[in-house]
């Protein structure tokens, strides 16, 4: 028991520090890294909550397939070193305003749990509980609306980035140009 709870506090520490620096490193590619360590430090809280299908979907479709897709994408769009952003500006200087309302809203939600269930084991699941069977009938059923909407979003999300990259380089055809041969 002692042992699940070091690694329950360690996974859930890399899932907080990997979601901070998704948000606050400047460098598109360290924050996509950051990311994959966010999702594998999901997939340790998941194993611990006796879901290994979800853990080894977690780990490849996620933290594999789409993670590679996203540095690729960084990688083609490239910039990093441009500002992502004007400095200044009313938009800038409500990021700490909403931050501190959604730390009030988490510690409300906390403190009104009571943590009562904190020395339990938790809830008793079923025995089909993560199984492939059990995700295909939700993903394919309940959700399916949702999951594909999940992919259309990340289809229009790459094909966008190539878009804004080649205008971002000047990859549109100029007339006049040299490309274009005799006239």
């Amino acid at each position: 028991m002692l042992f699940e709870q070091i690694i329950f506090f360690a996974a859930a520490l890399l899932a907080i520090g990997g979601a901070l620096g998704v948000v606050l490193l400047q460098n598109p590619f360290y924050s996509v890294l950051s990311l994959v360590m966010h999702l594998i430090a999901l997939a340790v809280l998941f194993l611990l909550l006796s879901a290994e299908f979800l853990a080894a979907a977690q780990v490849v479709v996620y933290a594999g397939a789409v993670m590679v897709l996203y540095i690729f994408v960084t990688a083609y769009v490239g910039g990093s070193d441009q500002p992502l952003r004007r400095e200044g500006g009313a938009v800038a200087q409500l990021g700490p305003v909403f931050a501190a309302v959604l730390f009030v809203e988490l510690t409300i939600a906390v403190a009104g749990s009571s943590l009562q269930l904190i020395d339990t084991g938790g809830r008793e699941l079923e025995a089909g509980f993560g199984s492939p069977a059990a995700i295909g009938e939700l993903l394919l059923g309940k959700f399916l609306i949702a999951f594909e909407a999940a992919s259309y979003l990340l289809l229009v999300t790459a094909v966008g980035a190539i878009v804004l990259a080649g205008r971002r380089r000047g990859l549109e055809e100029v007339p006049g140009s040299l490309d274009e041969g005799p006239a």
